[in-house]
């Protein structure tokens, strides 16, 4: 299966800014390898191991065997996550939705839950006079 050259509206941005965003990440901690000053946090592990399992969910979208494929990438995660002590990743529905509702605790994961509604109109205070 050969892919198109031009991908659907956003796609190929989206893909350029995590591509981007990983080569950052690496830059500040490859010059100090294992001994980065403060190194890892748990949060920005978490993140870091959610933006992988993330990326691997939509490019699982590229071929029909893609899920299949990446299977290892999962396995792994999941082992890196108990090796660091973080939670699970959550689970996805047969939508690709997370099973469960996003947490509060983790502003990537609430993001992606908000609905965006427009403004409620502007209602005109009374002025009381005393």
């Amino acid at each position: 299966m050969e892919l198109p050259s031009i991908a659907a509206p956003g796609v190929g941005e989206q893909a350029d800014a995590v591509a981007d965003a990983a080569c950052h990440l690496y830059d500040t901690l490859a010059p100090w390898g294992h001994t980065a000053p403060g190194g890892w946090s748990r949060g920005a592990a978490e993140d870091a191991a959610e933006a992988i399992e993330t990326a691997a969910h939509a490019l699982a979208y590229a071929h029909p065997r893609a899920e299949v494929i990446l299977g290892p990438v999962h396995t792994a995660l999941a082992d890196l996550r108990r090796q660091l002590g973080l939670g699970p990743a959550e689970p996805l529905t047969a939508q690709g939705l997370p099973a469960t509702p996003r947490t509060v605790g983790n502003p990537r994961r609430t993001r992606r839950a908000r609905v965006f509604m427009p403004p409620a109109p502007r209602q005109a205070q009374s002025r009381t006079t005393s």
